[in-house]
């Protein structure tokens, strides 16, 4: 059963749901021990600091936006340069955060999930400091 606060994230987007549980389903067997957290605007992934994020956060301009689609957030110690990212920004010094939006199941592929997991090494890294 699906905890309530998914259902919730999920409302006004019931479309991305399947694509959000592979999402889930393959982060977690790359990064096992992470945590997932549902609030009201993201889904986290944290082990124990957040690493990965979901939301629907429209990072591209509502012409080139995909009808249905997720924004897959990771953070790293360095810019990824990757003309899949749709926008970097450094929020603190040594500090990257990268977005990606997806509307594909495909999208969710090798590439992808290897940015995730480098940044859960990263957030796993910073916490051991």
């Amino acid at each position: 059963m699906m905890e309530t606060d998914r259902v919730l994230f999920f409302a006004g987007h019931p479309q991305a749901l399947g694509m959000y549980l592979y999402l889930e389903e393959q982060i977690l067997r790359r990064v096992p021990e992470a945590v997932v957290k549902t609030a009201k605007t993201q889904i986290t992934f944290a082990n124990p600091r957040g690493f990965a994020f979901v939301s629907f956060l429209p990072v591209r301009r509502a012409a080139l936006r995909p009808e249905v689609f997720l924004t897959v957030t990771f953070g790293l110690g360095y810019r990824k340069e990757s003309p899949r990212i749709d926008a970097a920004t450094e929020p603190y010094p040594g500090r990257w955060t990268h977005h990606v939006m997806v509307d594909s199941q495909e999208e969710i592929d090798g590439e992808l999930l290897d940015w995730i997991a480098e940044a859960a090494a990263f957030s796993a890294a910073k916490r051991k400091k």
